[in-house]
């Protein structure tokens, strides 16, 4: 059997896409690192640019299903060459390894489903603690995340309330509950603490647009500082330049949006 594999990236993302960013690390301090969490050290990967003067805006990248793989770190370093300290923890640590499973259902049902909302959000408070004692301004937190993470973005804008901004890409509004997953974005949106950035797929199978369309509705009910903007082309994962499921246009757009957003509510 042979598979489209390339060192650093997830086996159940494979076939990978010929349209791969590898960003440079020059310009930047990158690599990993250890944050206490809950009595334990969560592995991570951090950016930042090497020619920093002071505290750095702090962006807290979420993961994709298959865990910190190398999407995940060059989207960190992107966001160092931008001028944030972006860390991207190891959500899954506990539960185990993404990188032992060769296919999504499986991944999905052996791993992300045994991973607790409360245990995500309490570690992603101690990944801002550390942001901030390790060259972060604390007063300028902000949290991106794509498809499990994008869902995990919105569940942490209702969560803390130091979060300055939130960028959601193709996260699930709606969905079945579990004892694990107790809240879906649509339960939490009268709670957001922060401006919230929705990025979605017209083409998504797996987050309709009638889903999308209520969550507007909550959201506007809600009176709450969030936006939605749905791409009529593109499908889940757009951003996700190793895969298929790329689609450049809407990625470069939703990038610059996301950047827009950060510099808009997240630095003052």
């Amino acid at each position: 059997m042979t598979t489209n594999k390339q060192p650093g990236f997830a086996p159940a993302a494979s076939p990978l896409a010929t349209t791969i960013v590898n960003t440079p690390e020059d310009a930047l301090i990158a690599g990993e690192t250890s944050i206490p969490t809950q009595g334990d050290n969560m592995p991570a990967f951090h950016a930042r640019p090497k020619d920093a003067d002071g505290p750095l805006p702090i962006v807290i990248v979420v993961q994709e299903i298959f865990g910190v793989h190398e999407h995940i770190r060059d989207l960190c370093r992107r966001l160092a060459l931008e001028g944030y300290l972006a860390i991207a923890p190891e959500l899954y640590f506990r539960q185990g390894d993404p990188n032992d499973f060769t296919d999504v259902q499986t991944l999905l049902s052996a791993l992300v489903s045994k991973v607790p909302d409360a245990q995500v959000l309490a570690d992603l408070d101690h990944v801002a603690n550390w942001a901030a004692r390790n060259g972060g301004n604390a007063h300028q937190l902000m949290v991106t995340g794509f498809c499990w993470g994008g869902r995990i973005a919105w569940l942490y804008a209702a969560h803390n309330p130091q979060l300055k901004a939130a960028v959601a890409w193709y996260g699930k509004l709606t969905g079945e509950k579990t004892l694990n997953s107790p809240n879906n974005p649509i339960d939490i949106a009268t709670n957001l603490n922060a401006p919230v950035l929705g990025l979605y797929g017209g083409q998504d199978t797996g987050i309709p647009l009638e889903s999308v369309e209520t969550m507007r509705q909550a959201l506007r009910a809600a009176n709450a500082n969030a936006e939605i903007i749905v791409y009529p082309d593109a499908g889940h994962a757009f951003n996700a330049d190793y895969r298929p499921s790329y689609h450049a246009e809407s990625a470069k757009d939703g990038w610059q949006r996301m950047l827009a957003w950060f510099s808009q509510y997240g630095k003052k």
